[in-house]
């Protein structure tokens, strides 16, 4: 779905958006608020969380809506197929992501996201 579509779903409060990008995305990049924090990959490296689907369990019921974003979609696209296999009912990716694709000069931002799109977010 679109960040548009994501962004009037949560604010009706008929879906969750689960950020599966690292803390230091979040943190130094900026987030959405409400957004839950659940980690696809850690670090630099971005290995993979081996606790990804016990830390969604602990966060949300298995029926709600969730809608999974990252940087670009891609991530978003592995946490939601994960979590469709660990039987959470209603598991989308959010296209776009929160910074877009990389443009011509290897930047983001510039066409396509979640900030790109104007919709709420903030940054520490």
């Amino acid at each position: 779905m679109t960040p548009d579509q994501a962004f009037q779903l949560s604010s009706a409060g008929v879906a969750r958006l689960i950020d599966v990008r690292t803390p230091e995305e979040r943190k130094f990049v900026g987030y959405v608020p409400e957004s839950l924090a659940v980690p696809w990959a850690t670090g630099t490296a971005f290995t993979r969380n081996p606790r990804f689907v016990r830390e969604l369990e602990g966060n949300v019921r298995k029926d709600e809506v969730l809608l999974f974003f990252c940087r670009s979609g891609a991530r978003s696209t592995l946490a939601a197929e994960a979590a469709t296999r660990a039987h959470f009912q209603h598991a989308f990716n959010v296209l776009e992501g929160f910074e877009g694709e990389l443009d011509e000069q290897r930047r983001r931002g510039g066409s396509g996201g979640w900030r790109f799109r104007g919709l709420p977010w903030i940054q520490d």
